[in-house]
């Protein structure tokens, strides 16, 4: 179990990792998603946010911390961007991006769930 514990943990992680990069890569075109001003500074923010959740789980350092907070961030997206755009004409593919952040904020808050002791590696079990 704690193989598959650790393995689920890494694949969640990893396109945390990923999504943050692509906030770089694509700033431009994410910055007019953004609901509020300075769309380019909270693009790289958010960024940010998504690597250091990732480094946080990949090396379960303040684990619970980077959870909680990356949860409450998807759900933030779920309620800003990809809500307004779902209920207006943003089509099936915006319905899959609300119910995606959705599901990864939950699977964030899991995961925190797995990490009541912050001075431990492993989740406990």
């Amino acid at each position: 179990m704690d193989a598959l514990l650790k393995a689920g943990r890494y694949l969640y992680a990893l396109p945390m990792g990923v999504f943050g990069l692509f906030h770089f890569m694509n700033t431009s075109q994410m910055a007019g998603m953004v609901p509020i001003p300075g769309g380019v500074f909270w693009v790289y923010l958010t960024g940010v946010a998504l690597l250091a959740a990732c480094i946080s789980i990949l090396i379960g350092k303040k684990t619970r911390l980077a959870c909680l907070l990356l949860g409450g961030m998807l759900l933030i997206f779920m309620l800003s961007i990809h809500l307004p755009s779902a209920m207006g004409d943003g089509g099936s593919s915006a319905m899959t991006m609300l119910l995606k952040d959705t599901a990864l904020a939950g699977g964030a808050w899991i995961l925190a769930g797995q990490f009541e002791d912050e001075t431990s590696l492993e989740p406990e079990v």
